[in-house]
């Protein structure tokens, strides 16, 4: 779980080197990562199942690849993966306004620190670019809870249909955007495209789905929390893009809100 956490951290390393249109990157990052998901159903022995839960998880996930590297784009690095990561807070919302389950207080103590820590990303001097980045941001992280909710209680056979269908949606809303886009095809982007695919998309999901299997919720989602740690300090030593103050802030705000919540609502389980 933690080399899965250390992989998928690289992501904004990769999106930054390659000088294409976001929704270019995102369709063939998830073209090679479906590949590399496809051949571990196939040796696993996970059979493709194209029922409701699977196809509103792909759906939803599709929303969270193409709007995370959009939000790579147009805000920091550090905002993109931190404003991703309150999609805990959007499970809990989104359970109580739809599936009319009841907050405790730490849930809705969790909420309102994390939505604290989310205004604080929007004080900093932002470029309209950046403003919009951080509001897809903020869609990605709902789309990530929307998938959880919808294939958190399935069989492994449809859980993994749906991460693969949601790559091969996105792969098939943004490969063919290859076309009527300004595609240099340089060693570096070609090389950063192929990390993306395999190494930073494709091997972490079977990684998470091996981890799953062995190791407590509780300890999954401690460790995981590793990603929106390791993210932009990948991205400020690699190309000197570093977050502004307030969203430094927010940042410690929402992953100390959602580690709490994680740590008082998990430790049950474990």
């Amino acid at each position: 779980m933690a080399v899965c956490a250390v992989l998928w951290s690289t992501a904004g390393i990769f999106i930054k080197r390659i000088p294409w249109n976001p929704l270019v990157i995102s369709g063939w990052r998830s073209f090679f990562a479906a590949g590399v998901i496809a051949l571990y159903m196939k040796r696993a022995g996970l059979r493709f199942r194209l029922n409701r839960a699977a196809v509103f998880s792909g759906i939803s996930l599709t929303g969270t690849l193409l709007a995370f590297v959009c939000a790579n784009k147009l805000t920091t690095a550090a905002n993109a993966i931190m404003l991703q990561y309150t999609s805990p807070v959007f499970i809990l919302i989104f359970s109580a306004v739809f599936l009319k389950q009841k907050l405790r207080r730490s849930d809705m103590a969790a909420v309102a620190a994390a939505l604290c820590g989310i205004a604080l990303f929007f004080l900093d001097h932002l470029s309209p670019g950046g403003l919009l980045g951080n509001c897809i941001a903020i869609f990605a992280g709902m789309c990530v809870a929307v998938t959880y909710l919808t294939a958190g209680n399935t069989d492994p056979d449809t859980r993994m249909s749906g991460i693969l269908l949601g790559h091969l949606i996105a792969a098939a809303v943004g490969v063919p955007l290859t076309a009527a886009f300004f595609v240099p095809l340089t060693a570096p982007a070609v090389c950063s495209i192929l990390a993306l695919g395999i190494l930073q998309l494709g091997i972490p999901y079977v990684l998470c789905g091996l981890a799953l299997k062995n190791c407590p919720p509780l300890a999954c989602s401690l460790i995981g929390m590793l990603e929106p740690l390791l993210n932009p300090v990948w991205v400020f030593l690699f190309s000197g893009e570093a977050p502004g103050f307030f969203a430094l802030i927010g940042g410690a705000v929402v992953v100390a809100s959602v580690t709490a919540w994680c740590t008082h609502s998990l430790k049950p389980q474990v």
